[in-house]
């Protein structure tokens, strides 16, 4: 009977190593794992600047390509106004001497 208590108190021993060993190698995988968290929080929060920055040229690029193609299309549009206005002036001057020629003639 002794020779069983001794082989479970063994046993028993054992396993208790075994658990803790588990629970050590446990440990280990959550600090690698809370390490490298760290590490690539740090990475990205050193690339910040550089991203932010890319972002931003980008930006800058689109507000500049949108500001350039605005102002062109004003300026066919003030193109277009012009030709309009001068092709109406002439008509308008017409009117306007028919408009005496008759009055003149009446």
């Amino acid at each position: 009977m002794e020779d069983v208590l001794k082989r479970l108190l063994d046993t028993e021993h054992k396993a208790e190593g075994m658990v803790d060993a588990a629970h050590a190698e446990r440990d280990r995988v959550l600090d690698a794992a809370q390490a490298e968290a760290r590490a690539a929080e740090a990475q990205l929060e050193a690339r910040l600047p550089e991203l932010r920055a890319g972002f931003t040229g980008k930006a800058a690029e689109r507000a500049k390509q949108s500001v350039t193609e605005i102002t062109r299309r004003a300026s066919e549009r003030q193109r277009d106004l012009q030709h309009l206005a001068e092709s109406h002036e002439q008509e308008a001057l017409a009117a306007a001497l028919a408009l005496l020629t008759d009055s003149a003639r009446g």
